[in-house]
């Protein structure tokens, strides 16, 4: 007989008594709640409409407070979901956000918004859904910053590329020549077009640095057709790019303004993370308050140690995860959360890696861009994506590079004491002995049918 294996619930997995769901539209949002009958009988589900409006949520607050919910469970739809969650949750309940794909309705059956609120009351009281990760109030102010300055970048470099295209429209060809077009030799040559100056030479003379020993080819690249229609787009662009780099700046310095006033896990020595947080949960975690908080700015420099991580990426990373890894059990739970981990599909003996799914674009985003960089250093992270492009392509190769930079930041947060230390690029080179290196390759000379006899060389 097969060992028996005994797995245990989860805490979302308890059978509540008590339980509200909404699914929500964005004018309203139908509520079903399930309580036990006051004879002892079958329960009852009360179903009713409430409009998405602050006072009406208050309200519903209030009701659900009165008859002693337990669990409230809210359809995460677009952003409408915010007013509700943000104004149940402070109101004392306990909330959880919930995938709309974890709660579609039974195929088959009539859909409807009333039969929606019901299926998804009845899937809370039997603990069957999975909570989101949604972090405490101060942490989604700095995630807001953060995801407003990556959108502000990626419109910056969109305008750049506008801006190229249109030197291209004029037959200047400066970008051939430059390493990027952010220099600020070739904002000048930029400037002085727009200006009027049409000599090539006068041009190429703008050159600063190391750029001055490329005079002739710019000479040649500045050769064009540019005229005053030209001048006037480029003007509008530039102007463009300088206000969102200021926009980017405030939002930087605002950034670091918002980190100073977090607290992040404490200290060793303090007292250990409550393992039963719920994903979740928006409460701050107990422990905050006994231990010796970390500040996030503090976390912000241990990140930084790892290849690839920049101060912008690592201020990216910490607020969408957070500093609290009580929330994620392992590394692993961290990895799958951000999608960086292949779904596993088994069925009998056959076993299927599938797609790592959509996760979160902005982690996914700073991760994969970390990937890039450490792909380029020589270190062990560097050297793990030289070995996984060859077999598996760059696509797979920075995935796999990006999950070990979350496994690592996972292991610094969890323990405020650890430091990264690299392993250096010759690690899978060195952690096999000798002795089983030469194991091996007898191994597989024997296989080809040769007898192997080891002489010391001379």
């Amino acid at each position: 007989m097969a060992a028996v294996e005994e797995i245990v619930d989860a805490d979302h997995e308890q059978v509540i008594d008590r339980v509200c769901a909404i699914d929500v539209g964005k004018s309203g949002g139908t509520v079903c709640v399930r309580l036990p009958s006051p004879d002892g009988g079958r329960r009852v589900s009360r179903v009713w409409q409430v409009d998405a409006r602050v006072n009406a949520v208050a309200a519903l607050a209030e009701q659900l407070v009165a008859v002693q919910v337990g669990k409230v469970t809210v359809e995460s739809t677009s952003d409408y979901w915010r007013i509700w969650f943000y104004l149940l949750e402070s109101a004392g309940l306990d909330v959880q956000l919930v995938n709309a794909r974890d709660v579609k309705n039974v195929p088959g059956r009539p859909k409807t918004d009333k039969l929606d609120a019901v299926w998804l009351a009845k899937l809370t009281e039997r603990g069957l859904l999975r909570p989101s990760f949604v972090p405490p109030a101060p942490w989604r102010v700095l995630r807001d910053y953060t995801r407003l300055r990556v959108d502000l970048v990626r419109i910056r470099a969109g305008h750049w590329n506008r801006l190229e295209k249109l030197l291209e429209d004029a037959l200047i060809k400066v970008s051939s020549v430059a390493s990027t077009m952010t220099t600020k030799s070739v904002r000048d040559m930029i400037e002085a077009l727009i200006g009027g100056q049409r000599d090539p030479n006068r041009l190429a003379g703008l050159a600063r640095g190391r750029m001055r020993v490329k005079h002739a080819a710019l000479v040649q690249a500045l050769t064009g057709r540019f005229d005053d229609h030209h001048g006037e787009l480029a003007r509008i662009l530039l102007d463009q790019i300088d206000d969102l780099s200021g926009q980017i700046d405030i939002l930087t310095g605002r950034i670091g303004e918002q980190l100073s006033t977090l607290t992040g896990p404490p200290e060793a020595g303090g007292c250990q993370p409550d393992q039963s947080t719920e994903a979740g949960n928006g409460d701050s975690d107990p422990c905050t308050a006994a231990g010796t908080p970390t500040p996030p700015a503090t976390v912000v420099q241990r990140l930084i140690t790892i290849p690839g991580i920049d101060e912008q990426s690592a201020q990216q990373i910490l607020a969408e995860i957070g500093t609290d890894m009580s929330r994620f059990p392992t590394a692993g739970h961290l990895a799958s959360w951000a999608k960086l981990t292949p779904r596993t599909i088994q069925s009998g003996n056959k076993n299927t890696a599938g797609r790592t799914g959509k996760g979160n674009g902005y982690l996914k985003g700073a991760l994969s861009n970390a990937a890039a960089a450490a792909a380029r250093t020589d270190t062990f992270l560097g050297e793990r994506y030289r070995r996984v492009v060859k077999r598996r392509g760059k696509i797979k190769a920075i995935v796999a590079v990006a999950r070990s930079i979350l496994t690592i930041i996972w292991h610094l947060l969890a323990d405020p004491t650890a430091t990264f230390e690299d392993l250096g690029p010759d690690f899978y080179t060195n952690r096999f002995t000798t002795e089983r290196k030469i194991r091996s390759h007898i191994r597989q000379l024997e296989t080809l049918g040769y007898t192997v006899t080891l002489a010391p060389a001379a």
